[in-house]
């Protein structure tokens, strides 16, 4: 069983989310409670509520959603998606024995949710706008120009001999035709398997060789930063290694010619040749609709398939309802769509909604660090969701390149990815959304699909508390467990975060290895499907993620998340970021080890800063809890998605340095030659 998380009380969450919070940060979300909910019309939210027995605001039908579980995505899923068949069966679900089935007996296709059902009421709203490396350059799409283009690539794959079933591996940078290759796929009924366009070729390779992929789709180059990817040659060196690839389809980024084998195609002369129309293939339910790998970190790439009704469904109603997003916002979430979040928020769910969304290319710092913020003016962006790890970089240069520019057409904030500490949060809400826009910090997973814990939906008039995720979405059952494996009914505790029921967006198994999938969801806590992550729940019954359960550190038998460590490191006002892993200790068992990233122009002596936060740690959460190294960086190992590879931080603590493992994920390889290099100075020597 999977270590159990905290069995201590978290005094950590208790200080922050408790009495303590600041009067600044308590003003910036006390304006959100301004809307009485006693006219509040839960049917007018969300029409399926009218015939929902006893159901009269959010609380009541979160209630139906979990009790009433079969009612209630039955009515939502016959609303919410097109079918060609009807489905007869909800669910078909046994969480001990790993079996997910949702809407059994009912067929569609999800390129016709995202395009064909739009087409006939609002063919010339923009669906895309491709904010493209060099601002100002932006291109709209609108659906049926990207139904148009789906059609052509469709009938480009049929005549290359893709059929349904077949995996198609698209490496590619976010751009109309990277979504519209994930459409085609969906229409002809290939499975897409979509690997982030800045992975090795090694790292490609290991996914095309486990999804046995037939095609890549690709492009000669990418443009991310000012900086020119050569994608064609990475895939060039990675399909050598790769048998099943019979075909790579070359599209041009740019108008640099890049050199071709007896397998490449040019995509778009190919496209150009071919009918604009393309029958979809009729999908069961359960058949799937794309593979997405892990970043690998841990060994083999793990390939976790999601399916077309559920999948779809989740992706669409989290979209609405958590962004409270309405008809003609322009949405846009930065993740690139080689990662879950660009799949599920910057293309399946808001196209299912007949939405606009934003296709991001660049960095948060390219030209400038105001680059998000002018973006946000200039597209009149309304919903914008984006990692802690970028607000924090952006924090560090200070609130001018924000305030710069106009952001009143912003009115809901997101935060994705990983915890956001407090300082950040309070940030992003006071300066980026001038203290009025409601910030929903999101939980969820590749697992997952979509959001599984946000502060909305919920009434009008509910509060949201800083850096806490706080409520489930509807359907979802959260249990923290404790050391035995019991699921805790009380509030005020921390444990192992499982969800008690099965939910139409999960992932339904990792590709070719369901007995992997089981053992690491289901048998650690039967009957449960476990996340990995540990989490509090407040006296209010709100839910604060408190990091994996791989990263909690027994200093002298006291059990303690190296996120609360960072949570109080990055409080300090010269702090940018930080990394907490545990290192061997001769007496204490466990160590804390600190990594920090300063801001600019800070010119402080490093040893008072050290001081400072050791005795601001001892003093908010206890004196074992103070890190006995400190190690001042310039920036710390990140993958390309932006998550902090602690892995990477152990091994180099540990004295590994030499076994690092694979770091094809990685975005910059030379931080971890200048963290080695500074460990190495600061051994020996604990302040």
């Amino acid at each position: 069983m999977a270590m159990s998380f905290l069995a201590c009380r978290n005094t950590f969450v208790k200080h922050c989310f408790g009495r303590k919070l600041t009067t600044a940060l308590w003003r910036s979300f006390a304006k959100w409670k301004t809307t009485s909910s006693r006219n509040y019309n839960i049917a007018a939210c969300m029409p399926e509520a009218a015939a929902f027995l006893g159901v009269g605001d959010h609380s009541g039908l979160y209630d139906y959603s979990v009790n009433e579980g079969e009612r209630f995505w039955g009515a939502v899923g016959r609303q919410r998606l097109s079918w060609i068949t009807p489905f007869h069966t909800v669910q078909d679900c046994k969480l001990r024995e790993g079996k997910i089935r949702w809407f059994e007996g009912g067929q569609l296709n999800a390129s016709v949710n995202c395009l064909d059902r739009h087409i006939h009421t609002c063919p010339e709203r923009v669906a895309l706008i491709w904010e493209k490396d060099e601002p100002g350059t932006e291109v709209t799409v609108t659906y049926r120009q990207l139904l148009e283009l789906t059609c052509r690539l469709g009938n480009v794959l049929k005549r290359q001999g893709v059929r349904k079933g077949d995996r198609v591996t698209i490496y590619m940078p976010p751009c109309p035709l990277a979504v519209a290759a994930m459409l085609a796929c969906a229409r002809i009924g290939a499975v897409h398997t979509v690997v982030f366009a800045g992975f090795s070729s090694e790292a490609l390779a290991d996914r095309i060789r486990d999804a046995q992929s037939k095609l890549v789709i690709t492009a000669n180059q990418a443009l991310r930063g000012g900086r020119t990817i050569e994608l064609k040659k990475t895939v060039d060196l990675a399909v050598k290694d790769c048998p099943s690839i019979t075909r790579v389809l070359v599209a041009m980024r740019t108008e640099n010619q890049v050199q071709m084998t007896d397998k490449d195609i040019p995509l778009e002369e190919e496209m150009m040749k071919e009918d604009v129309t393309c029958d979809p293939v009729a999908m069961e339910s359960e058949d799937m609709l794309f593979l997405l790998y892990t970043s690998g970190s841990t060994g083999k790439p793990k390939g976790l398939v999601h399916t077309h009704a559920g999948y779809l469904l989740y992706t669409s109603l989290t979209h609405r309802y958590v962004f409270n997003y309405h008809d003609g916002d322009v949405f846009g979430c930065v993740a690139d769509i080689g990662w879950i979040t660009g799949h599920s928020y910057a293309v399946y769910g808001p196209l299912c909604n007949g939405g606009t969304t934003v296709l991001f290319e660049s960095t948060p710092v390219y030209p400038d660090p105001g680059r998000y913020w002018e973006t946000v003016e200039r597209l009149r962006i309304n919903q914008f969701y984006g990692a802690p790890t970028a607000i924090r970089l952006l924090l560090k240069y200070g609130d001018q390149w924000v305030k710069k520019y106009d952001r009143s057409s912003l009115k809901t904030l997101g935060s994705v990815g990983e915890p956001i500490n407090s300082e950040a949060w309070e940030w992003y809400s006071r300066v980026v959304g001038e203290g009025r826009c409601p910030l929903v910090d999101t939980w969820w997973q590749t697992e997952t699909g979509g959001i599984c814990i946000a502060p909305r939906p919920s009434d009008p008039d509910a509060e949201i508390i800083p850096a806490m995720v706080m409520r489930p979405f509807f359907g979802i059952q959260p249990a923290l467990m404790d050391d035995k494996g019991n699921r805790q009914s009380a509030n005020d505790v921390s444990g192992a975060l499982c969800i008690a029921q099965p939910w139409p967006g999960m992932a339904r198994t990792i590709y070719n290895d369901h007995k992997r999938y089981i053992e690491t969801y289901f048998q650690p806590y039967p009957g449960h499907f476990f996340t990995g992550d540990g989490a509090y729940r407040s006296k209010e019954g709100y839910y604060q993620i408190i990091g994996r359960l791989d990263d909690v550190l027994n200093v002298s038998g006291h059990r303690l998340g190296t996120a609360e460590i960072e949570e109080v490191v990055n409080q300090h006002r010269v702090v940018a970021e930080s990394a907490v892993v545990g290192y061997p200790h001769e007496i204490k068992g466990e160590g804390a080890y600190a990594f920090i990233v300063l801001k600019d122009g800070v010119d402080e002596p490093e040893e008072l800063i050290e001081k400072q936060l050791r005795d601001t740690v001892s003093l908010k959460i206890a004196k074992y809890a103070a890190p006995d190294y400190i190690q001042v960086v310039k920036r710390l190992p990140k993958t390309r998605s932006g998550k902090i590879m602690r892995r990477v931080l152990r091994k180099i603590v540990e004295g590994k340095g030499s076994q690092l493992g694979d770091l094809s994920t990685m975005d910059d390889q030379t931080a971890v030659q200048e963290i080695i290099d500074g460990h190495k100075r600061l051994r020996g020597t604990p302040r």
